[in-house]
């Protein structure tokens, strides 16, 4: 087996990067975002985010969280392209486990490695979010607190406090754990 035929026959998604943009995808990444090659390669990774806000955000994320050898992952909602492989519906948001290497941690969108692993199977998004509240949806999940969530997003921690308040509001959750386990269960409201 050679490296071309790992990398297109990989379990999980592959992307090759150069300035934010799709270089080489292999199968699995076409079949989770249901997209044809044509439709990836050269094409922006904002095409596969809900808004363009949250596409420049998330880059921004990136440069700052990088680690010493240029390592990031997060999990994120991400929007499906359809029109390609596996039947997928153009515009459909999904949780998404995303990690990857910048090749230089000085320069982190010149060329990187990046993952993309499809959670909708473990969790649906099941409320109707704001780009913002999808954000911090994101980093409750991963167990930070208003503080650092605000640190992390550029607002201050009682900004955190009010989203978090709309989200306990749309989920019908009755606290913080209770929005949390709801968010990685896909429940409350349906989207709308």
């Amino acid at each position: 087996m050679d490296y071309r035929t790992a990398f297109d026959l990989a379990p999980i998604g592959l992307v090759l990067s150069r300035q934010r943009t799709m270089v080489d995808c292999n199968e699995r990444m076409l079949a989770m975002f249901g997209a044809e090659r044509a439709q990836l390669i050269g094409q922006s990774f904002g095409l596969l985010y809900p808004t363009d806000e949250e596409f420049e955000r998330t880059g921004q994320r990136i440069v700052a969280s990088l680690d010493d050898s240029g390592h990031y992952a997060d999990e994120r909602i991400m929007k499906r392209v359809g029109g390609g492989l596996g039947g997928a519906v153009a515009g459909e948001l999904f949780w998404c486990h995303v990690s990857g290497r910048a090749l230089d941690p000085a320069q982190p969108h010149a060329a990187g490695i990046w993952a993309f692993e499809d959670l909708s199977n473990r969790r649906s998004v099941g409320v109707a979010l704001t780009a913002r509240e999808r954000e911090i949806a994101a980093l409750l999940i991963e167990g930070l607190t208003s503080k650092l969530i605000g640190r992390k997003l550029g607002i201050s921690p009682r900004t955190v406090d009010v989203f978090r308040a709309r989200l306990i509001r749309k989920t019908g959750a009755s606290s913080t754990p209770d929005l949390v386990h709801k968010l990685l269960a896909g429940s409350g409201s349906e989207p709308g």
